[in-house]
């Protein structure tokens, strides 16, 4: 049974307890496949194979949408250099035995990429396959991910996890119009953040994508305040990762997603949308005080404050994608699908690769603790055998 039954693993721990035997056990193709990419069949031959239960659940997930206006807000390309120019991802991803290099590895299993020397076209490819052959198909935000930079506006390379330039998802979703829309990642302490910004709007672009943790920008800080009101002058939306990080390294400034921090860019007039409904670690509470003063609490309580004040109506949104991991269950998801109240407020996202790793989502936990039934749970799992991608949305809908 492929889907999720490692209760062991955690992104939390810590390879250099592994020795050096250990470590070529783990970085072994048939155990990552086990934790990555655990997927057997073909996306396009699901509506021929599956099973008249599985394809009642898809059709039942179906129900009431109108796929010319669905959309994934949290769609990840991810190239490594290997045919797009000047993508790259940090050294530590592609040698040693280290943390970060088991993270990539599984990755490019979920996306099925089994030569890494052809990685860019192999992920590409998976993605169009996994959109494609659906014939509900919606579209896809790709996000861009842009570099660590430093107040100074210089490039920090040794915290830059990966880089996926802004031209790349354009073009993306002009060679692929029916598939995909692009949303750049843009660093405000850039020196050329302002031109670039302009540059982007004036191309028709809506959507930013931030990381704060992993990028190194803090939303609050007074001197991006010129960013955001050329994003206000253009109407632009901001997507920005809320909560702990823990998908690419960010420990030091794993601050920096504190959703309180959005408070400036909402207070200025910007629509944002909170990525992951900051559902995952503790934050600072910034309205007890400042820094080291203030108290610590639950990122995703600080969300809902901001979701509930009246002054953020129609500026402050939130995105579901990575929200039925293990790692975030059952509290904030449970929260969401109780406050009705908010699903106006809430779009979308999957954050694939994260759904194809199949030791990320564990549908025996779900079915155990009451979201979904046990033989919506036999359906479910022979739809990420197929496809992933159209799994986590089934999922959430079931």
């Amino acid at each position: 049974m492929p889907i999720m039954k490692y209760s062991w693993f955690s992104w939390n721990f810590s390879l250099r307890r592994l020795g050096g035997l250990l470590g070529l056990v783990l970085f072994s193709g048939c155990l990552i496949d086990q934790i990555g990419g655990a997927f057997t069949q073909k996306p396009e031959d699901l509506e021929q194979k599956a099973s008249d239960a599985t394809k009642k659940l898809i059709d039942q997930a179906f129900d009431g949408i109108d796929p010319a206006r669905l959309v994934d807000f949290h769609t990840h390309v991810i190239a490594i250099g290997t045919s797009v120019k000047d993508a790259f991802v940090n050294a530590k991803m592609r040698s040693g035995i280290n943390l970060e290099r088991f993270k990539f590895l599984i990755y490019t299993s979920a996306a099925d990429v089994k030569n890494l020397d052809n990685a860019d076209q192999e992920y590409l490819t998976r993605l169009v396959r996994l959109a494609r052959s659906t014939k509900r198909q919606g579209k896809y935000r790709i996000l861009a991910f842009d570099q660590h930079y430093k107040p100074d506006g210089t490039v920090d390379l040794t915290k830059t996890n990966m880089y996926v330039p802004n031209d790349y998802v354009a073009q993306l979703a002009r060679q692929y119009p029916d598939v995909f829309l692009p949303v750049i990642s843009l660093h405000p302490y850039r020196r050329d953040a302002i031109a670039e910004l302009e540059k982007w709007a004036k191309a028709g672009v809506r959507y930013i994508k931030w990381l704060p943790n992993a990028m190194g920008m803090d939303p609050a800080n007074r001197a991006i305040e010129p960013f955001y009101r050329k994003m206000k002058e253009h109407n632009m939306i901001l997507l920005s990762h809320s909560g702990e990080e823990q998908a690419v390294e960010a420990e030091e400034d794993q601050e920096l997603g504190n959703p309180l921090r959005l408070r400036k860019p909402l207070d200025m007039g910007i629509r944002v949308i909170v990525a992951h409904a900051a559902s995952l670690g503790s934050c600072a509470d910034l309205d007890s005080g400042q820094d080291k003063q203030a108290k610590q609490a639950n990122c995703f309580d600080l969300f809902l404050r901001l979701m509930d004040e009246a002054k953020y109506r129609g500026l402050v949104f939130g995105e579901v994608s990575a929200m039925p991991q293990f790692n975030r269950m059952p509290g904030p998801f449970t929260t969401l699908l109780q406050r009705q109240d908010l699903h106006p407020r809430l779009v979308n996202g999957s954050d694939y690769p994260l759904p194809a790793i199949n030791a990320l989502i564990r549908t025996r936990s779900l079915a155990s603790d009451g979201f979904i039934t046990s033989e919506e749970r036999t359906a479910l799992n022979e739809i990420y055998d197929y496809n992933p991608l159209l799994f986590d949305f089934v999922l959430k809908r079931t």
